[in-house]
């Protein structure tokens, strides 16, 4: 699977660890970045990753960031793109499970090193639940986060 991942200056660590993680497992990661743990800021480099995903360059993204939290946001920014901040492996399972999550954010200053590997391999390895969540999903999806049938 091609993975997108970014991180700014407080996530540069996990993300470097994940790249060759996920590589050992067999997967592309595609890292956009920052390259260091020279202070940046993170939508210089989310943005690209997350758009990357919504395009369909990458199949799934990770970014990071000190808590994760703006990384998330930035993510969930670009259309098509459903980003998890997830902090345990129920949070990771939910967001795929339920939310369909294309995307997911970690904190590196909040999760341990070890779950952090087990959120990614549970978030990579749950399949999307469908049924009564497809209609939440294209919501979410839809302009405006409004059913494609409302008025």
């Amino acid at each position: 699977m091609r993975i997108a991942l970014a991180s700014d200056h407080a996530g540069f660590r996990y993300k470097t660890l994940l790249a060759k993680w996920l590589a050992e497992r067999g997967h592309e990661p595609v890292d956009f970045g920052t390259h260091s743990e020279e202070s940046v800021d993170y939508p210089d480099f989310v943005r690209p990753a997350a758009e990357a995903v919504a395009a369909g360059r990458c199949e799934r993204g990770i970014v990071l960031g000190g808590s994760g939290n703006g990384e998330a946001m930035a993510a969930n920014r670009v259309r098509g793109v459903r980003c998890a901040l997830c902090w345990s492996e129920e949070s990771a399972r939910l967001a795929r499970l339920h939310n369909d999550a294309n995307v997911i954010s970690l904190g590196q200053r909040l999760v341990p090193e070890a779950l952090a590997l087990r959120i990614v391999e549970l978030w990579l390895e749950t399949p999307f639940e469908g049924g009564r969540h497809v209609a939440r999903i294209a919501k979410l999806d839809a302009p405006g986060g409004r059913s494609p049938s409302a008025s």
